[in-house]
C-alpha cells in the first residue's frame, strides 16, 4: 500500500512535466479543478468556472505531435465536457469533448483525456461545452509551437501573450439557458470583458468605479506575439490597439500572409495571430480595444473591452478618445477585410512542406451540402434553430458509442444535402460523409445576425463569401489557390460563405454554429466518416480504456470512487504511473 501511495506521489508531482519516452513524441502533462469561483468581471459579483483557481484557465503550452495528458475533476453541480476548439485530434474523436462523441464527466468524477496535437501549429482554445457553460468561463488558450526543425516564416518573437475577449453577462449562466429555454432572447450583453476582466475607465460617464481591468505590460523596442480569441456568446468584436500596427500572422492553425491591419473584426470562436511591434513612444500608456460590432447604436458604449498596454518605461496613463474602430454598422467592410486574409502557400507549418503543397483547388469535389440557417422558429411549441430544417436532439447516448456498439435508434445517416420543402422538425440526423472524399459546404445564412461556424476534427479551406443567394454560379468567384485553411468562418446576415474540406480524417465530427445561444437551441449537425476497409485501428485510435458509459450503454460503466481517482489514459507509455488515488 505503501508502494502504492508513494508511485502516486512521485505521478503528482511530475504531472506538469514533460517526459520523453524511449525516443518517441514528448508528453505534457495537466492536472486540472473545474470549479465555480466568485468574481465580478463588470463590477457584480456573479458565480463564474475556472479551472485550478483561475480564470481564464492555464494556457496548454505545448508542440507539434506532443501527446497532451489532462486530468480533469469536475467539481461543478452538473455534467461536464471540455472541447478543443481546433485541435483535430487525428484518428481520434473519443476525446473531442462533445455531446456526440463523449459522455459528460459527472459532477464528483474525473476523466483524463489524452491525445496528440498531430501535425498542428498555431493558436486555438478549449472550453466546457454543454449546458451554455462557456457563458460563465471556463475556457483557455492551447498553444501548438513549431518543432524546432521548422523555421518560422517571421522572426522569432520577444514574447507571447495570449488575449481572450469576450461579450459577457452579469447574469448566472444557469439563467441565461433558461432565458432561452422559455423561448425569449438573451438579449444584449452587459459588456465586453478581455482576459476575464472589464474595461479600464476610459470614459467616467460609461465605465463604473472600481472595475478591475487588464495590463497588458511590454517592453519598449521588442515585438509580441499576441494570441487573440474571441470566446463570448454571440458579438462579433473588433479588436485594436491604439497607435500601433497588427500583422496578421497566423489563424487558427495556417500561417497567413502578412498584412498590417490597424483593427481586426474577429467573429466568435475564431483565433488570431498578430506581430506587434512596440515602437512607440512611452509618453503615456495605450489603450487595447475590443468593442462590438453590427449592435443597436443605444448599446455599443457599454458593449466595448478596454484594457492598457503599459511600456515599461510610460510616462503616465492612457487619455483620450478610444482609437477608431470601423463603421459599426458596416458588414461590408467586415466581409472585404476576411476575403483580405490569404494562405501563405510557401510557408512551412507542422511539416518541411510548404503548406500551398496541397494543392485544394485541383481536386474535384465529390459531396455538395448546402446548409440553411433560417432565424430561430417554434417546433413543438419550443423555440429551436435549424439547418435545413433540422434542430439538432442531442440523444442520451452519444453518437459515437452508438455507432461502435451498434444500438439501433440513435441516429440516422440521412441528413439532406439541401433545405427541403417542410416543417421544421427535432431530430437526431446526421451527414453521411465518405471517407477520402472532398466535400464542398455552403453556409447560407439568411438570418439577421452574423452567425459562426465550426467543424470539429479538420481545417477547411475558406473559398468564397457573398452577399445574396449562393447558386452554382457562385463557384465562379472562389478562391482555389490561397484560400486561408482555418476551423471557424463567419457568415454575414443574407451572405453565404463557401468552405472545402478533405474528409480523410475518420470519426464523428462535430459541425456548430459557435454563437452559443443558437448552438444551444439546436443547430449542430455530425460528420460521419467511416473507413469501410479498416478493419485493424489504422485509420481510427479504439475506445479508450477509461471511457465513460451512458445512455444505453450505461450498464457498462465501471464504479469510480467518491475520492477522485485518475482515470487510465488508454495509451501512457508502459512504467509509467497511470492511476494516483488523490487523499
Amino acid at each position: 500500500m505503501y508502494c502504492r501511495f508513494l508511485l502516486a506521489f512521485l505521478a503528482l508531482t511530475l504531472w506538469h512535466a514533460v517526459h520523453r519516452v524511449h525516443g518517441g513524441d514528448p508528453y505534457a502533462f495537466f492536472d486540472w479543478d473545474v470549479s465555480y469561483l466568485t468574481a465580478a468581471p463588470l463590477g457584480v459579483k456573479q458565480q463564474i468556472i475556472g479551472i485550478s483557481g483561475s480564470f481564464p484557465g492555464p494556457i496548454v503550452n505545448v508542440t507539434t505531435n506532443w501527446n497532451v495528458v489532462i486530468n480533469v475533476r469536475n467539481h461543478l453541480d452538473e455534467p461536464l465536457l471540455v472541447t478543443w476548439n481546433g485541435l483535430q485530434h487525428r484518428k481520434n474523436s473519443w476525446v473531442d469533448g462533445v455531446s456526440g462523441t463523449n459522455c459528460p464527466i459527472p459532477p464528483g468524477w474525473n476523466w483524463t483525456y489524452q491525445f496528440q496535437v498531430k501535425d498542428q501549429i498555431g493558436s486555438f482554445f478549449y472550453f466546457p461545452s454543454t449546458n451554455f457553460q462557456r457563458a460563465a468561463g471556463g475556457y483557455g488558450g492551447i498553444t501548438v509551437n513549431n518543432r524546432d526543425i521548422i523555421p518560422l516564416p517571421f522572426g522569432t518573437p520577444d514574447g507571447d501573450l495570449t488575449i481572450f475577449i469576450s461579450d459577457w453577462y452579469n447574469t448566472d449562466y444557469k439563467e441565461l439557458r433558461k432565458t432561452l429555454q422559455s423561448g425569449n432572447d438573451l438579449g444584449p450583453p452587459d459588456g465586453v470583458v478581455i482576459n476575464g476582466l472589464g474595461p479600464y475607465r476610459y470614459n467616467s460617464s460609461v465605465v463604473g468605479d472600481g472595475i478591475i481591468y487588464e495590463t497588458i505590460n511590454v517592453e519598449p523596442g521588442k515585438t509580441y506575439r499576441f494570441r487573440v480569441h474571441n470566446v463570448g456568446i454571440s458579438t462579433s468584436l473588433n479588436f485594436r490597439i491604439q497607435n500601433h500596427n497588427l500583422l496578421l500572422v497566423e489563424t487558427e492553425g495556417s500561417y497567413t500572409v502578412q498584412q498590417n491591419y490597424t483593427n481586426m473584426d474577429i467573429h466568435v470562436g475564431q483565433s488570431f495571430s498578430f506581430l506587434v511591434t512596440m515602437d512607440q513612444n512611452a509618453s503615456s500608456d495605450y489603450y487595447v480595444v475590443a468593442s462590438s460590432r453590427f449592435m443597436d447604436p443605444a448599446v455599443r458604449d457599454r458593449l466595448t473591452g478596454v484594457a492598457i498596454l503599459h511600456y515599461s518605461n510610460s510616462q503616465g496613463p492612457a487619455f483620450g478618445p478610444l482609437p477608431d474602430g470601423p463603421n459599426e454598422a458596416d458588414t461590408y467592410f467586415s466581409m472585404n477585410q476576411a476575403r483580405s486574409i490569404r494562405w501563405n502557400v510557401t510557408a512551412s507549418a507542422a511539416r518541411p512542406n510548404p503548406q500551398g503543397s496541397f494543392r485544394y483547388g485541383e481536386i474535384t469535389v465529390t459531396e455538395v451540402y448546402v446548409l440553411l440557417n433560417r432565424p430561430p422558429e417554434l417546433i413543438n411549441g419550443q423555440l429551436r434553430t435549424t439547418l435545413n430544417g433540422i434542430s439538432y436532439f442531442a440523444p442520451p447516448t452519444p453518437l459515437k458509442l452508438a455507432q461502435l456498439f451498434n444500438v439501433p435508434g440513435v441516429f440516422k445517416l440521412d441528413f439532406p444535402n439541401r433545405a427541403m420543402d417542410r416543417p421544421a422538425k427535432l431530430d437526431t440526423s446526421v451527414i453521411n460523409g465518405t471517407y477520402k472524399a472532398f466535400m464542398e459546404i455552403v453556409l447560407q445564412n439568411n438570418g439577421t445576425t452574423v452567425q459562426n461556424y465550426h467543424l470539429d476534427g479538420y481545417a477547411f479551406f475558406v473559398v468564397g463569401m457573398d452577399f445574396g443567394l449562393w447558386t452554382e454560379n457562385s463557384r465562379g468567384t472562389y478562391n482555389k489557390w490561397d484560400g486561408v485553411a482555418r476551423s471557424t468562418t463567419q457568415v454575414f446576415p443574407g451572405a453565404w460563405t463557401a468552405i472545402l474540406v478533405y474528409l480523410d480524417n475518420v470519426g464523428m465530427w462535430n459541425l456548430r454554429s459557435e454563437n452559443l445561444n443558437t448552438w444551444y437551441l439546436g443547430q449542430e449537425v455530425y460528420i460521419s466518416v467511416v473507413n469501410p476497409e479498416d478493419d485493424s485501428n489504422k485509420t481510427e485510435l479504439p475506445l479508450p480504456d477509461n471511457a465513460i458509459f451512458c445512455g444505453a450503454v450505461s450498464s457498462l460503466q465501471k464504479e469510480q470512487s467518491n475520492k477522485y481517482i485518475f482515470s487510465e489514459a488508454s495509451s501512457v507509455p508502459t512504467g509509467f504511473v497511470q492511476r494516483a488515488l488523490l487523499m
